[in-house]
């Protein structure tokens, strides 16, 4: 069979279904047959769409009937399709909900249980701790205003200067029968005259214009600026937004900085007599203040009395609730005085300035790498191999 009869042929099979089909759809001729079907097929379509409406307009009323006995507790709902893979992590939006701060959920941040994992470091504190108390001078203190007193009746030279003033911008914290100052009053206290040759400053600054200022009390002290302290407060107990803000805040300061100064030549890797570094952190997480108190954290001794073995204690705008062993506390919030500067002196007078160290202290603190010699072994001489922590460091470094 020619190629031509079979294309005959196969015409003519088409030819024949597209009557049959007619037929059976009720069509008058089979030139019609594709109009009806397109328009069966637009049918079905159309009812199609209308069962998706109808199961679409049920979805709604069964959403709208949950969401109106629905009582929101959070964001949860509203964040699903974010970038947040897991809403319940979003700790700044839970902040928005509850007003519980996102530094509430900082683990491990209390001084009893910071370093449970950390046997040797729990050790070393503990002897630290007994060694501090050991050779404290009991607790002196004296009422004084201090924009009067003069600083140079005082018997000492102090290693140690704990400056805590009520600034400014503690006005809008509900603070009352405090006498605030301001950081020119501040800067022009005469600390430079009870520091000694080799001294550290711890100076509370605030949160906002203070952190400059402060620096520029500072200099004027004599000290240089090493470190910055940070104080991050929690509300852990009192969850909520503050309702203190300051004028044209925006945001919420839940911090305070502790600027840390120093005097004189000091090498923690060779001047371990005076300083132990590395011993704690300088970040403090912990609940802050009750609604108009000053207090600030009691840690901060803790990292004063841990880094700086000098046994001359000043803390300048002192309270009632800092007295403490090994301190000499002076302001005008203290109720009472029982400061004899003879007898302060006397604590001194063989010498022993220092809380010194014991042999398991010294084998357990952290201690600063070995001094680089250079072009030796250590140095950055040409062809020579740095030693850091007991590690060489050059092209091959050792296994």
């Amino acid at each position: 069979m020619s190629g031509d009869e079979v294309m005959r042929d196969m015409r003519e099979r088409s030819k024949l279904r597209r009557q049959l089909l007619a037929q059976q759809l009720g069509v008058a001729s089979a030139d019609k047959l594709g109009q009806a079907l397109g328009n069966i097929g637009k049918l079905q379509e159309d009812q199609e769409r209308i069962k998706r409406l109808k199961r679409s307009q049920q979805q709604d009323e069964l959403e709208g009937e949950e969401a109106a006995n629905m009582v929101y507790t959070d964001s949860s709902t509203f964040l699903k399709g974010t970038q947040s893979a897991n809403p319940h992590n979003d700790y700044c939006q839970h902040f928005v909900d509850t007003g519980q701060r996102p530094q509430n959920f900082i683990r491990d941040v209390g001084l009893a249980d910071r370093f449970e994992e950390y046997p040797k470091l729990r050790e070393l504190i503990k002897l630290k701790d007994d060694l501090i108390a050991a050779t404290a001078t009991p607790p002196m203190y004296l009422q004084t205003d201090l924009q009067t007193f003069d600083l140079h009746e005082l018997p000492t030279k102090f290693d140690v200067i704990l400056v805590e003033p009520p600034l400014e911008e503690y006005q809008h914290t509900g603070v009352t029968n405090v006498q605030f100052w301001d950081w020119q009053k501040i800067m022009d206290l005469d600390i430079a005259q009870v520091a000694a040759p080799r001294s550290f400053i711890f100076l509370w600054c605030g949160s906002s214009e203070g952190l400059d200022l402060g620096r520029q009390c500072l200099r004027k002290w004599g000290f240089r600026r090493c470190e910055d302290i940070c104080w991050i407060r929690t509300n852990i107990n009192n969850p909520g937004h503050l309702k203190n803000l300051e004028p044209k805040a925006v945001f919420q300061r839940t911090k305070e900085h502790c600027l840390m100064g120093i005097k004189g030549t000091v090498r923690r890797s060779t001047d371990g007599d005076f300083i132990h570094a590395n011993v704690d952190i300088d970040l403090i997480i912990s609940e802050e203040a009750e609604y108009g108190s000053l207090e600030k954290p009691v840690e901060i001794f803790h990292i004063i009395e841990h880094f700086c073995l000098g046994r001359r204690r000043l803390h300048v705008f002192g309270r009632d609730s800092t007295i403490r062993p090994g301190w000499l506390t002076l302001g005008p919030g203290l109720t009472s005085s029982n400061f004899d500067p003879d007898v302060y002196a006397g604590y001194f007078a063989s010498g022993q300035i220092t809380t010194g160290c014991t042999e398991r202290i010294e084998a357990l603190r952290p201690k600063s790498p070995p001094p680089k010699v250079k072009g030796g072994p250590g140095g950055r001489g040409r062809g020579g191999m740095s030693s850091r922590a007991g590690f060489t460091r050059g092209r091959g470094r050792a296994r």
